[in-house]
C-alpha cells in the first residue's frame, strides 16, 4: 500500500513540474481528487477545448452510458405469457405484474388493440376476481382531472377530485378513475404508471383481473415507458392447452430476434392504436386464392385493412375473404367429404383429414401456417374445424384480424420505431 502511495505521490510530482500552477501538498495523509479538465490533470487534452465542444462531449458520452444502461435493463425484461384458459377460465393470454408498494399480483391480459391499463380495485361493483386494494400501497394516487392523462381516456368526466371515464369491451361496460402507482414487470419497476382503477362493471367479456394495454395509444404500455423500452416489444404466445408460462413478452429492442422478415405498419388516425399491416394475398397449399382486391385494400376512412390482435381468439376475415379460403381449404382436403358445423365454426370433419398449409402474404413478408395453428379440435376429439371464420355482420366488417390463435408459436415483433412488424416461427409451447 506504501509503494503504491508513493508512486501515486511521484506521479504528482511530475504534474507539478510539469504545471507551475499545480501545487501538490503533503499529501501523508490525505488522497486529492482532480478532475479530468483541472489544470493539474494527466488527462487535460494538450489542445483547450472551448465550453461548446466539452459539453459536446459530455453529451455524446451519455448517450452512450445511457444506452448501456438501457440494454442491461432490456435484456432482463422478458415477462413469461401463459393461456389464460388453463389458469383463470379466459380467451385472452395473461402476464403476472406487481401492482403497488408492496406489490401486489395480479395476472393482466395482454391486449394489443387496447391502450390504458385497467384493473379492478377494492369495492368494485361486479368485479368478481382478485382485486387491487389501493389503499394498501404507499405509492398509489388518484390523477386529477386537469392532468393531461385525463384528457387521453374515454369518456372523461370529473369526480369530486380524481379523473373518472368509462368505456366499453366486447358486450362489458366499465367504469374507472384514472390512478397511477408504480407496476413492475418482470424485474422493471415503472414508476407513476397512469391505468384505470375500475369501480364498476357490467357484462361477461371482462378479463377478470385486468387488462395491459400494449396499443400505440398514448397511455399504452409502450407510450409510457418509451425511454425504457423504445416502443419495441415481441411476444410467443403458447398454445391454448399449455398448463405454464411458457410464453414470453420481451420488452426493449435487445435480445429481440435478429433473422426475422417484416412487414411495414401502416397508420390509421381514426383507429390509432391498432397494428395495421398490408395483406396483399392468400395462399391455400400451392394456390393463391381468388379474393377481390376491395376485400384486403387498407383505407384509412372506412378502418378497412388487416391487424395483428392478441386479444381476438379466432382469425375473422371479411366475407369474400373467408369464402375464397374455406371454398379452397375444402377443395383440398376433399371435394366429396362430408362438411358439418361446430358453434361458429361452418367447416368441420368427422374423418381424419390431410390439411394443406395457409399462407398469409403480407408485403416483404409471408407467414405459412402449419397445422397446429389452422385446425381446432371438439374436446371429444372427434371433430376437426377450420379455426377461422367470416367477420360477423356489422361488426368490424370491413376488418380482417390475424388472431391469437393463428399467432401460437410464433414470435411477433412490433418495432414501432421502424414502424414494422415481423413474424417468425418459435416454439414456446
Amino acid at each position: 500500500m506504501k509503494l503504491t502511495l508513493s508512486l501515486l505521490f511521484l506521479f504528482l510530482s511530475i504534474v507539478q513540474g510539469l504545471n507551475p500552477k499545480c501545487d501538490v501538498q503533503d499529501h501523508s495523509s490525505t488522497l486529492q481528487v482532480i478532475h479530468v479538465f483541472s489544470p493539474c490533470s494527466p488527462f487535460r487534452p494538450s489542445k483547450p477545448l472551448s465550453f461548446e465542444e466539452s459539453v459536446l462531449q459530455m453529451q455524446a458520452k451519455d448517450k452512450t452510458r445511457l444506452q448501456f444502461l438501457d440494454s442491461l435493463v432490456a435484456r432482463k425484461s422478458i415477462v413469461p405469457i401463459a393461456s389464460g384458459r388453463q389458469i383463470i377460465q379466459s380467451p385472452t393470454y395473461i402476464v403476472r405484474a406487481k401492482i403497488g408498494t408492496p406489490p401486489q399480483t395480479l395476472l393482466l391480459a395482454m391486449d394489443t388493440s387496447n391502450d390504458a391499463a385497467w384493473i379492478p380495485c377494492t369495492a368494485c361493483d361486479g368485479c368478481t376476481s382478485s382485486l387491487f386494494a389501493p389503499e394498501k400501497s404507499t405509492t398509489f394516487k388518484n390523477v386529477s382531472c386537469s392532468a393531461p392523462e385525463c384528457k387521453q381516456v374515454p369518456n372523461p368526466s370529473c369526480g369530486v377530485s380524481t379523473c373518472n371515464f368509462n368505456f366499453t369491451y366486447g358486450s362489458s361496460s366499465i367504469a374507472a378513475n384514472l390512478v397511477q402507482d408504480t407496476v413492475t414487470l418482470a424485474t422493471d419497476p415503472i414508476p407513476i404508471y397512469k391505468f384505470g382503477c375500475v369501480s364498476k362493471t357490467t357484462g361477461t367479456s371482462t378479463p377478470p383481473q385486468g387488462l395491459l394495454g400494449l396499443g400505440r395509444g398514448p397511455l399504452s404500455l409502450l407510450s409510457q415507458t418509451q425511454n425504457l423500452y423504445q416502443s419495441t416489444f415481441s411476444y410467443c404466445l403458447p398454445s391454448f392447452k399449455s398448463l405454464n408460462f411458457s410464453g414470453s413478452l420481451r420488452l426493449g429492442p435487445v435480445a429481440q430476434p435478429k433473422k426475422i422478415k417484416y412487414t411495414p405498419l401502416l397508420k390509421n388516425p381514426r383507429r390509432s392504436s391498432l397494428y395495421y399491416v398490408n395483406l396483399q394475398a392468400i395462399r391455400v397449399g400451392r394456390r393463391i386464392v381468388d379474393i377481390p382486391p376491395a376485400a384486403l385494400a387498407f383505407n384509412p376512412t372506412t378502418g378497412a385493412g388487416t391487424i395483428f390482435d392478441s386479444g381476438t381468439v379466432f382469425t375473422r376475415l371479411v366475407e369474400p375473404v373467408y369464402l375464397a379460403v374455406r371454398d379452397e381449404f375444402r377443395r383440398r382436403v376433399g371435394p366429396n367429404l362430408i362438411v358439418t358445423s361446430l358453434g361458429g365454426f361452418d367447416t368441420c370433419y368427422n374423418v381424419p383429414i390431410v390439411v394443406p398449409t395457409i399462407t398469409f402474404l403480407f408485403s416483404g413478408m409471408n407467414v405459412t401456417l402449419p397445422e397446429d395453428n389452422i385446425l381446432i379440435h371438439s374436446t371429444a376429439g372427434s371433430t376437426t374445424c377450420l379455426a377461422m371464420a367470416a367477420a360477423p355482420e356489422n361488426v368490424n366488417s370491413v376488418l380482417n384480424v390475424i388472431a391469437n390463435m393463428q399467432q401460437q408459436n410464433h414470435r411477433v415483433l412490433f418495432d414501432i420505431p421502424n414502424s414494422r412488424v415481423g413474424v417468425s416461427r418459435e416454439l414456446c409451447t
